[in-house]
């Protein structure tokens, strides 16, 4: 079962011929888009940088990395609504349904026509390529001078 995102966060159907008509045209669309996904996560604080990567067997492939000096921000407010990030660094777990969610969610974005969309992009790309036990997890980092967490995290800093 797919988890509900954080507060209310209003998550886009999983019909599939269902419709999301929402489209986050300008940028003054985008920054309220993200102020909404991130004010609903109490205590929400933006990482330095964070990423997604699918897990296949013990390896990861990485989607876009986002590295401290990224611009894109609206993304990692829109995943951490799915797999529970809040303010420390970590690495996050999330089933294929619940990525898919969040993939699902930041899809209006793309009606932004003068951004390019790395994150939806490569998130879209570790979805289609999944096998049947894939998994996936997110990363984010608070603080570049924060110890690792995992040997996930580790290969995600590598990245960075």
């Amino acid at each position: 079962m797919a988890r509900k995102p954080a507060l209310g966060v209003t998550m886009p159907s999983r019909d599939p011929d269902a419709v999301n008509e929402e489209r986050w045209v300008t940028d003054a669309d985008l920054l309220a888009a993200r102020q909404r996904f991130s004010d609903r996560i109490p205590g929400f604080k933006p990482p330095v940088a964070y990423s997604v990567a699918r897990l296949d067997d013990g390896h990861l492939t990485f989607g876009h990395v986002n590295d401290p000096h990224s611009e894109h921000r609206l993304p990692a407010a829109v995943l951490a609504a799915f797999c529970g990030y809040t303010n420390q660094t970590g690495t996050f777990p999330l089933s294929t349904e619940d990525f898919s969610c969040a993939v699902d969610a930041l899809t209006p974005a793309e009606a932004a026509t003068h951004w390019d969309h790395p994150n939806l992009w490569s998130w879209r790309r570790l979805l289609q390529q999944a096998g049947p036990e894939s998994t996936f997890i997110a990363f984010f980092l608070t603080d570049l001078d924060d110890p690792l967490v995992d040997d996930h995290d580790a290969a995600f800093r590598s990245h960075l």
